[in-house]
């Protein structure tokens, strides 16, 4: 059974960090307020605001202590990542989860996050949550529906979310652990130790900036290798700013998409609000859910 860190209360901490790329000072401040207003104390990392002059919030080993400083410390019930970029995958074999196992915490964020959700499952089978983290607080963020998700994640309650549905949907219903996150940094996961086994889940994907021809590419990677074929349901989030080539490739994203799945008899959902975008709701990573693929909506519920 999946182990699923205590839900948070008022007066519970939560710390931020950035394991991966470097985010100003002034980009957190909105997130810590709205966290003090919805009652919890907040603790700053050295990494945000980081006096760093490279792509990265640190040096791995300053990212590194960083983070295992956050994930041990007794005081801090909670992890919410500043942002995403690139980085994780750089320090992940060198977190040390001995005191983490005994007493869990949620981490919280996506991007390439998705690195520590899916070690934290693979190995440990502890659950996370896939969800805004700190810059989508900004520019009056905090106050739409899928950064609130995130609050009402954080405080224990059920998940039940409700979107239209889309052209390209294959309709049923399943039953499964909920895994997923960034497309590419899935397909880059195979053969390592945070590799996921899909064969009986709902696997969500989503991704930002990529070209056309390099999601034929990751899809077909993760069609080869066995990810797509056993799966209990398929859930596509938004693609976002993505681009294509001079010569078109043909295929718009879900068109790819629809084509590399289209002998698999399980429902698949497309364009729900989990990606790059402000369309981004937490779901909990592990947690059975249930997927209903409908004529008239999609439903996925604990």
């Amino acid at each position: 059974m999946i182990k699923t860190p205590a839900f948070l209360k008022s007066g519970d901490t939560i710390g931020i960090v950035c394991p991966a790329g470097y985010m100003a000072l002034e980009k957190v401040e909105t997130c810590i307020k709205t966290l003090a207003e919805w009652g919890f104390n907040v603790k700053v990392g050295s990494t945000v605001g980081s006096n760093s002059t490279t792509y990265f919030s640190g040096t791995d080993e300053e990212r590194l202590s960083d983070l295992q400083t956050m994930m041990d410390d007794d005081t801090v019930n909670a992890v919410l990542f500043g942002r995403g970029g690139y980085g994780m995958g750089r320090i992940i074999d060198k977190i040390d989860f001995k005191k983490f196992r005994k007493h869990p915490k949620w981490m919280i964020g996506y991007s390439d996050i998705t690195v520590l959700h899916s070690h934290l499952f693979t190995n440990y089978y502890i659950s996370s949550i896939h969800a805004p983290m700190a810059a989508a607080f900004n520019d009056e963020g905090f106050k739409n529906e899928f950064v609130l998700s995130l609050k009402n994640v954080l405080m224990g309650k059920k998940i039940k979310y409700v979107c239209s549905t889309h052209a390209n949907n294959k309709m049923g219903k399943s039953n499964g652990e909920l895994i997923g996150g960034n497309l590419s940094l899935l397909a880059h996961l195979i053969g390592t130790g945070s590799d996921l086994k899909t064969k009986g889940k709902i696997l969500f994907i989503e991704d930002v900036g990529e070209q056309n021809y390099n999601v034929d590419r990751m899809m077909h990677q993760l069609k080869r290798s066995g990810k797509l074929s056993k799966l209990a349901g398929l859930i596509i989030g938004g693609f976002t700013d993505m681009q294509d080539t001079e010569r078109p490739f043909g295929q718009n994203v879900y068109e790819i998409i629809k084509d590399i799945i289209k002998d698999y008899d399980y429902p698949v959902c497309f364009d729900f609000p989990v990606s790059h975008s402000e369309r981004n709701y937490a779901l909990k990573i592990g947690v059975k859910y249930k997927l209903k693929v409908g004529k008239s909506k999609v439903i996925l519920e604990e």
